[in-house]
């Protein structure tokens, strides 16, 4: 007859129970890869710069981002008593850093191509490591552990969209149609297949660690309309910044006259002053509008320059009509009597006499 509790049977099944799932559990484990970027142009999808730029917006945000995955996942780790979810949060960490590695790579390889991310990347470096920190911004008004729960939150949000990211990128068979480059599609699938491979990880683990009840709900809701709008946002300025910034457009940026604030060198002629002279279509260099060659350029509204007259030597009359007209400043009267010494030899034009008359002075021209 056995001498066991009831409640020492119950412990010795979970026990096993544990073990039995931990066999049989599928194993989130990171890969080892590498890309070769050498052939790989800027031009990844050909012909297609903002579907480039807007793709390669995952590229700024990532490396910063799955970084601080890492260190909110690291925070939240000695909190789970789960051991199938502690092996499950390991590999995701495991995976998250792979992933921002390799995708710093492709940063360096933007660079080396022209494109420096460096103006961007800063901000979002300041959004995960200052913003959404260890320490945080409210101070005393939120507990240590409310914001871990937050922060765990907003990972989860991020992975929804990551996730969906992730199984659009694998049958996304129009970029195989496009010519996109192969290596560059070999890094978003692997990608995307971890994505989706540790999909539920994140919601689990704040599942698990972010309390119970109304105000763990309430926490989730919080966090996803957070997230939602301001990943729509950098989006939106990573795609502008990078077609704004992208090296093959530059003809079409160039501005007529000198160098700008930034250094950069006039990159077609033009005046300083009227209409600028630059092509209006960047691929052909023609002026005609619309463009008359078949290269498909598109044309670019021509920008009046700015005015380069000197305030010193020009003023503006009082406004009349829509129009502002320009006149020669006219000298002042001190400018006319120095003027007028100067043509005397430094002498008085009066004759040395004062404004009243009166004898003429030593040195005084003869009458």
């Amino acid at each position: 007859m056995s001498t066991k509790k009831p409640e020492d049977n119950r412990r010795a099944h979970r026990e096993e129970h544990r073990e039995q799932a931990l066999e049989e559990h599928y194993a989130i484990v990171p890969r080892r890869v590498s890309f070769d970027w050498d052939e790989t142009s800027l031009d990844w999808i050909p012909d297609e710069p903002v579907a480039t730029h807007v793709i390669n917006v995952l590229h700024l945000l990532l490396p910063a981002g799955e970084r601080w995955f890492v260190k909110v996942f690291k925070e939240g780790l000695p909190l789970v008593t789960d051991p199938v979810l502690r092996k499950d949060v390991k590999g995701f960490m495991g995976q998250e850093a792979t992933h921002s590695v390799q995708h710093a790579h492709v940063l360096d390889h933007l660079a080396a191509q022209r494109l420096d991310t460096a103006d961007f990347t800063k901000y979002v470096d300041f959004l995960f490591e200052r913003l959404l920190g260890e320490r945080t911004p409210l101070g005393p008004l939120v507990s240590t552990q409310e914001w871990l729960r937050f922060r765990l939150a907003v990972v989860a949000a991020i992975e929804q969209f990551t996730a969906v990211l992730g199984d659009w990128v694998l049958a996304a068979d129009g970029l195989d149609r496009a010519g996109a480059d192969d290596v560059m599609l070999d890094l978003l699938r692997w990608h995307g297949a971890e994505e989706v491979e540790h999909r539920a990880v994140a919601f689990d683990m704040y599942q698990h660690c972010g309390g119970t009840g109304a105000p763990r709900y309430a926490r989730r809701v919080a966090a996803m309309a957070v997230t939602a709008p301001v990943m729509l946002y950098l989006w939106i300025w990573g795609s502008a910044y990078l077609l704004r910034h992208d090296p093959r457009f530059a003809r079409a940026r160039g501005t007529s006259g000198t160098a700008g604030a930034a250094g950069r060198p006039r990159l077609t002629p033009g005046r300083t002053t009227g209409r600028s002279t630059r092509a209006c279509c960047p691929p052909c260099g023609s002026s005609a509008r619309p463009c008359p060659a078949t290269c498909g350029g598109r044309t670019i509204r021509r920008r009046r320059a700015r005015c380069a007259r000197p305030s010193t030597i020009w003023r503006s009359r009082p406004r009349r009509g829509p129009r502002r007209r320009w006149r020669a400043a006219r000298p002042s009267p001190s400018t006319e009597r120095r003027e007028g010494r100067k043509r005397d030899g430094g002498r008085r034009r009066d004759g040395g006499r004062g404004r009243g008359g009166g004898a003429p002075g030593v040195g005084a021209r003869p009458e």
